[in-house]
């Protein structure tokens, strides 16, 4: 490969080049932007259809279902109190998700027969199943068997559906390596955990961020689908608000907003520390 030319002004002197923090700011802006046209555009089409509809609007009731200020001081909403469920539901799925994957990951790899039958076995048994089904299978079929309430279900469905998601990832980052990694930690006399340890899993971060992003924006929207069970989060929330309110579009426009900004505060967040790690590296 040949070295890229530098950049000269007229009177020979170099150009400055943007930092690799003011082009990610650049690129997350950029596609902030472009999300916020589109999201727009969807929002101006719905409200239009709902004025042709005659629709009363009731928009001056919105901030009420954020927090409340009375005589007894500040309380928070039934819509923020659903967002930190969603949260906290949406954490301890992708933590588990995180534990179950990495043990499925190294399964596959272990090059042991048995150990890779069970891991291909039980990838492609979940990887084919909806989410939604098997979320019936943990709700109704698991959970009188083992005792699991609805909040129990919801977060092992959620973390054994995306574990399956997250072991491809790591598997990915792992072999993303060199092999000249596992022949270094062979000579110097580390044994595979060793090697897994120290050597192969910090160099494979690098190559899992960006998916493992997307997969952390894409639990938090699936924990949506856990309103069907009736569990108490943002969607739920949202739908109980609507039958003691009949504010469809005003719910259902702030719901899909405050989803949009977790999303965006997220993937903003880990391309930050992305460009970091990899600045350090």
């Amino acid at each position: 490969m040949t070295a890229q030319p530098d950049i000269h002004s007229p009177r020979g002197r170099p150009l400055p080049q943007p930092a690799p923090l003011a082009r990610t700011v650049d690129s997350v802006t950029f596609s902030v932007m472009l999300y916020l046209v589109i999201v727009g555009g969807l929002v101006w089409l719905a409200y239009s259809g709902a004025q042709a509809m005659g629709y009363n609007w009731q928009w001056y009731r919105i901030p009420q279902y954020f927090y409340t200020v009375t005589e007894d001081g500040f309380q928070w909403g039934e819509i923020s109190l659903g967002l930190v469920a969603t949260l906290w539901l949406s954490a301890l799925a992708f933590l588990l998700a995180l534990a179950l994957g990495l043990v499925v990951a190294l399964l596959r790899l272990s090059g042991l027969v048995i150990c890779t039958a069970v891991a291909i076995g039980f990838l492609e048994f979940i990887r084919n199943i909806p989410l939604l089904v098997l979320l019936y299978l943990f709700y109704y079929v698991l959970g009188p068997i083992f005792g699991f309430d609805r909040y129990t279900a919801s977060i092992l469905c959620l973390g054994v559906f995306h574990s399956v998601l997250i072991s491809e990832i790591i598997r990915a980052g792992i072999n993303a390596v060199p092999k000249g990694q596992w022949e270094a930690a062979t000579s110097i006399g580390m044994d595979r955990g060793q090697a897994y340890r120290y050597i192969i899993l910090p160099q494979s971060i690098r190559f899992m961020l960006p998916p493992m992003t997307g997969e952390v924006v894409h639990m938090v929207k699936s924990s949506a689908i856990v309103s069907v069970i009736a569990v108490a989060e943002l969607t739920t929330i949202g739908r109980n608000i609507i039958s003691d309110t009949y504010m469809s579009f005003e719910i259902w426009f702030t719901i899909a907003a405050v989803y949009m900004a977790v999303t965006l505060i997220l993937s903003v967040g880990v391309s930050f520390m992305e460009k970091r790690y990899a600045v350090s590296q």
